[in-house]
């Protein structure tokens, strides 16, 4: 459905009415609407469906009228995610005087009314919205690195695996990460190099150079979590491991105990009690 429609207000996003919309934005277009996007504003069916596909790499392409940008997000992580961090897919449709957006589930691509000001273009918007994914990874991993340092102190004292579970857990989200910011990283290289083509100007070839710089030490942050965590699995393993052996230790204790326990009971059980009221 058509989610939301934006103006570029003294360098803000203003909502406004369809017919003024200079930003379309639309999430699970339906049946009607891709229709229209197709055959009305020429959108290549093939890539709309990329765009809404969370698992499509970002990539880059140019159209006769328009450039074609996908590039990665994590989604919104709730407890019943249960610590898997997911990423989603963004589309980016930038005509001459109009940004179309398309989103396969709901998402806040608005949330800072600090990070988009002194825009005059839509593409302006569109680089922006780059920036505020590589902004929201960041926010990811430090999510993960506390969960995983919790998790951690939990470990010190488990006999069972389910800790060790949330921990590759983690470590898989963290491969979906390294996988989205590298293909983002591709991305914000084409644009780079296709500048020209695009039409930045001057400031926005400077800020697909800070974009570039971000990315990277999102990038190399996405690295140091996970090799923390893949290079530490094993010793985690011998942590639950020798808490396992400590407990059965105690059980086989117990049992021993228990059992010399059971001797002068059976001794003195029901046989010898019939004995002597047979013979009294």
């Amino acid at each position: 459905m058509l989610k939301q429609c934006f103006k570029i207000v003294d360098g803000r996003l203003q909502e406004c009415p369809l017919e003024e919309g200079q930003i379309h934005v639309y999430v699970k277009p339906d049946e009607a609407e891709q229709r229209h996007l197709i055959e009305t504003l020429k959108l290549d069916e093939h890539t709309l469906m990329s765009s809404l596909d969370p698992d499509e790499l970002a990539r880059l392409e140019f159209e006769p009228d328009h450039t074609v940008a996908i590039f990665k997000r994590p989604r919104y992580y709730t407890a019943a995610d249960h610590f898997l961090f997911k990423v989603s897919s963004v589309g980016a449709f930038l005509f001459k005087d109009k940004l179309i957006v398309t989103l396969s589930e709901e998402m806040a691509l608005f949330d800072s009314a600090k990070a988009y000001t002194r825009m005059h273009s839509p593409t302006d918007v569109f680089l922006r919205m780059i920036y505020r994914s590589i902004y929201h990874f960041l926010e990811h991993l430090r999510v993960i690195h506390t969960l995983s340092d919790e998790v951690e102190l939990v470990i010190n004292d488990a006999s069972d695996n389910t800790s060790l579970l949330n921990l590759l857990t983690l470590e898989k989200s963290l491969v979906y990460f390294l996988s989205a910011i590298q293909s983002n990283g591709m991305l914000i290289g084409r644009l780079k190099t296709s500048q020209s083509r695009i039409g930045f100007t001057n400031e926005q070839i400077e800020f697909v150079e800070d974009l570039q710089i971000e990315n990277n030490q999102c990038f190399s942050e996405s690295k140091i979590y996970s090799d923390i965590l893949s290079g530490m699995m094993d010793a985690r393993v011998s942590i639950v491991s020798n808490n396992l052996n400590v407990l059965m230790k105690r059980l086989a204790i117990l049992t021993v105990i228990f059992g010399a326990l059971n001797i002068p009971a059976s001794m003195g059980g029901m046989s010898e009690f019939s004995r002597y009221v047979v013979d009294g």
